[in-house]
């Protein structure tokens, strides 16, 4: 993997790469650039989930929609609202209440109670929309980011390290409120 200092011999007088100048101009710029590609990144995914879903014959479906399916579809046990929230670090439950609305009336997902809460389970339609999703990405992702080369283990350290990056923000982010 290329350096910042062979990055600088290629762009000679280029800065890093942001979108915004003036937070770039704290002590810590680099933390401006990871944060213009997390956000390039963060689209492209959203982009790439909602299309992946419609080529596997859902179109239509929000990024949220998606994350969920395949969340309620995960290791096929029922999972709460409460429990959608916290692995999707979403903190607005109306907005996970009304996303697993919308996959109910289309019959992926069947809602139901234990105790007070409402409970999340993937109908049979839903797991076989999440097996052709799983078909459609394996055969347009997978196999081009095999092409690149990453060794798989650099991939995970990557995904480790924004899972820590996250909780960085959502301390900041509660540091912020109290202010």
């Amino acid at each position: 993997m290329a350096s910042r200092d062979d990055a600088q011999k290629l762009r000679p007088g280029v800065g890093p790469v942001v979108s915004s100048a003036h937070l770039a101009a704290s002590g810590l710029p680099e933390l401006s650039e990871m944060e213009f590609a997390l956000t390039m990144a963060n689209h492209a995914f959203q982009r790439w989930i909602t299309r992946c879903m419609a080529a596997a014959g859902a179109p239509g479906m929000s990024a949220l929609e998606v994350l969920i399916l395949h969340l309620v579809n995960h290791r096929d046990r029922a999972k709460t609202l409460s429990d959608i929230g916290l692995v999707l670090n979403v903190e607005d439950t109306h907005l996970i209440s009304y996303a697993v609305k919308k996959l109910s009336a289309q019959g992926l997902v069947v809602t139901g109670r234990a105790g007070k809460e409402k409970t999340v389970t993937i109908a049979p339609e839903g797991a076989e929309l999440c097996r052709r999703y799983g078909e459609v990405r394996e055969a347009l992702l997978v196999r081009s980011i095999e092409a690149l080369g990453l060794e798989r283990e650099e991939i995970s350290r990557l995904a480790t390290l924004l899972r820590t990056l996250s909780g960085s923000y959502d301390q900041a982010a509660r540091a912020a409120a109290a202010l």
